[in-house]
Parts: structure tokens; C-alpha cells; sequence
């Protein structure tokens, strides 16, 4: 089959790799209708992410039609319409039924590895190094899906896949980011970065009853699209986020803050995110987390810090005084999807929503390499890539 494969830094390429099989009587084989590239892969392909291996299958939002099952999957049958949440999880350990779907104890094939970076693991994902499990991706004709009895979702032939296919991250992940916020109507919420994730968060804010939405960015075509939302928009090239935000919420601070940029903030958006850039060059840090410290600064005494941009290690000159000193709140997580989806796809059916607004690239899957480069370097006015195997 067809799949896009990671070969090194800045080094994606679409080429034959073997067909999946079933391992587990649990498993399901997906052909893949569509697929997306998320913020997250522009990680792996950066060289962010460690344990890469050249030649592993990439992509972790994908949907599709099931074709096998195995024996011990009594959910899904041949032909029915998936999407497949990113975090693999069983559904039985202590986690799983807690609802932390991404806590999961028994997915990841490598947690000795995740242990030692982190002290405990996490659950595997698809295509997202052998740290998280090894497992191939989804920007493939086919896809196999461990415990996909736990973690396949079925949806109605009446949505499109355009629709639908974004309740496998970004949907849950910006949406997780703005309950976050514990919005219970009237709220002026702070969300950094507005690529997918943050274009979701936005529109999630506003649907748990947030009053106005301050979208901070510096791309055109982003901004456009969080203001056809409704949201109020800062230029961070052009005005200082701080004095700005102050200004708009009378010297009080924003309610919430919501980081959906993560740990490639951008090079250029003030003296410690050079700094950032710097470190991590020259091996003396792991990530960039200015806008970890911008979102501690602007948010109100007693408010909340939501953190759902990724992460990969130790965080530099956090002011955690400001945070204690002013009671701020931090609630971050890998998103537990599985928890998310079925109130989600209830919204889309009642027409609440229509996730395909973020989509502005459609492509066959042999593009995918290209269209890399395109959303990473912010052409064309490149916002979400869809590709189709």
C-alpha cells in the first residue's frame, strides 16, 4: 500500500510499505477514505519528537471503512464507517474506565521508554514515534486499529467525511481545551495560536458560553478565520499581547488562557522566545514555552492556564511564582478522545457545528509530502491539509 513515511529531519515521503494485518483478535483493518496532517506531524517532522525511526508510517487522523475484523471484536462488522480517535486504549484498565482514554496502562508497547522520560506513560498513538508505541499511522490506504472494539466510532452515512473526520484530535483536543476553562457564561477567553486546533477552541469557547474570544496569531489567513468566528484578534508582531489584553479587559486579565501553539512557538515573537530558539539549537533546552509564559502573565488572579499545544520535555524560566502567588489553575492532557467523540458527533448532527470550516487543502495522498512543507512554511494560505488515499 501507499503511506507517507518519515525519513529524518524535514524528510517526508510517500512510498509502498507493507499492508497491515490483523495481530489481535481485537484489531480492525480500516481502508482509509481520509486522512489529515495535524500541527502535531509538522513536530515530527521538524525532528522535535524522539525515537523516530526512518521508514515508520506517520498520521493520526484518519477515517475510513472497516474491511477485517478479528475474532474477539464483537462491535464492528466489515463495512461499517469508522473515525478512529488517536489514542489507542483498551477500555478496561483503571484508566480507560475513569474516561482518561489517554491515560490508558496497557497500550503503549514501549512504556518502559515513555517511564523514563516522564516517570509514567502514557497511552500508544498512531504514527507518533516508538516512545508512544511504534505503531503506524493513519496517512496510509490502510490502517490497523488496535482494540478497535474501545476505539472506533461509527458515524452516519449522512455526514460527510469532511465533517466528521476531525472528531479523531483536533475537534476533541480544542474543544477539551476550552471546557478547560470551566466557562460558565460571560467569559473573555485568551486562546494563543490559531491553526486547527486553535480555530476549534475558539468556536468551542463560544458554544460553552464564553462571551468574547481573543485570538492571538500573526498569519492573515488565520486570523480571518478565528474573526469570521467572532473573535476579537491581536497581531503578536504588531502589539504587545500583554498591554493589549489588559487594555480589553480593563486591567483585570483574561478569565482563561488557552495555549494551542505548544512547543514550536513562533522564533520571532519577543526576546525569550529567541532565547527559546537559541537553547534548543544548541542542546541546552528541549522546548520553546513562551507562550506558556505570556498565557501565565495575561490571566486573571484565580483564573485558568489550558495547555493543548504538545509538549516534549523540561520547561525554562516558567514564572511559577506568578502562578502560585496569583492562584492560577493549570489543566493540560493529551486529549482522551474516546471520552469526547459521541457528544461531539451529537453536536455536528444537530448542526451546532460543522468541523470541515477549517479545512483549505484537498489532496491525493502522493501530495502529502509537498503539502508538508505548504502547512508548515504557512503558504497558500494553507490552514488544515485533507488527503484522500
Amino acid at each position: 500500500m501507499k503511506a507517507i513515511t518519515w525519513h529524518g529531519k524535514g524528510d517526508m515521503r510517500c512510498e509502498t510499505v507493507p499492508d497491515p494485518k490483523i495481530e489481535d483478535g481485537r484489531d480492525a483493518i480500516i481502508k482509509v477514505s481520509s486522512c489529515a496532517i495535524c500541527g502535531s506531524d509538522l513536530h515530527l517532522m521538524d525532528g522535535m519528537i524522539p525515537t523516530m525511526e526512518r521508514g515508520d508510517v506517520v498520521g493520526h487522523e484518519c477515517m475510513g471503512e472497516v474491511v477485517e475484523v478479528g475474532k474477539d471484536n464483537k462491535k464492528l462488522k466489515v463495512g461499517d464507517r469508522v473515525v478512529i480517535p488517536f489514542t489507542i486504549s483498551c477500555g478496561e484498565c483503571f484508566f480507560c474506565k475513569n474516561g482518561w482514554f489517554s491515560g490508558c496502562e496497557r497500550s503503549n508497547r514501549n512504556k518502559q521508554m515513555a517511564e523514563k522520560m516522564w516517570g509514567h506513560s502514557p497511552a500508544g498513538l498512531f504514527g507518533y514515534s516508538h516512545l508512544l508505541g511504534g505503531y503506524a499511522g493513519g496517512q496510509a490506504e490502510y490502517v490497523r486499529v488496535p482494540y478497535a472494539d474501545t476505539g472506533a466510532l461509527k458515524v452516519p452515512d449522512n455526514l460527510t467525511d469532511e465533517q466528521v473526520l476531525f472528531l479523531s484530535d483536533i475537534f476533541p483536543t480544542g474543544y477539551m481545551g476550552a471546557e478547560f476553562c470551566n466557562i460558565k457564561g460571560g467569559e473573555t477567553i485568551a486562546i494563543w495560536g490559531c491553526g486547527p486546533v486553535g480555530q476549534m477552541a475558539i468556536r468551542s469557547a463560544f458554544l460553552l458560553g464564553a462571551e468574547r474570544v481573543i485570538a492571538i496569531d500573526t498569519v492573515p489567513e488565520r486570523l480571518a478565520m478565528a474573526r469570521a468566528a467572532g473573535a476579537e484578534t491581536l497581531d503578536f508582531r504588531k502589539v504587545d499581547v500583554y498591554d493589549a489584553i489588559q487594555e480589553r479587559t480593563k486591567g483585570r486579565g483574561a478569565d482563561a488562557c488557552i495555549d494551542a501553539v505548544g512547543t514550536e512557538a513562533d522564533t520571532f515573537a519577543s526576546f525569550d522566545s529567541v532565547i527559546d530558539r537559541v537553547k534548543v539549537a544548541t542542546f541546552m533546552g528541549s522546548d520553546r514555552p513562551h507562550v506558556v509564559r505570556q498565557a501565565i502573565h495575561c490571566c486573571r488572579n484565580f483564573g485558568t492556564v489550558s495547555i493543548i499545544g504538545v509538549y516534549g520535555g523540561f520547561l525554562d524560566k516558567i514564572p511559577f511564582g506568578s502562578a502560585i502567588n496569583r492562584g492560577l489553575t493549570f489543566r493540560m492532557a493529551q486529549t482522551p478522545v474516546q471520552h469526547y467523540m459521541p457528544m461531539l458527533l451529537e453536536r455536528i448532527e444537530k448542526g451546532e457545528i460543522d468541523p470541515s470550516f477549517v479545512i483549505t487543502h484537498r489532496a491525493k495522498l502522493e501530495d502529502g509530502p509537498d503539502l508538508y512543507k505548504t502547512f508548515r512554511d504557512k503558504k497558500d494560505g494553507c490552514i488544515k491539509v485533507i488527503l484522500k488515499p
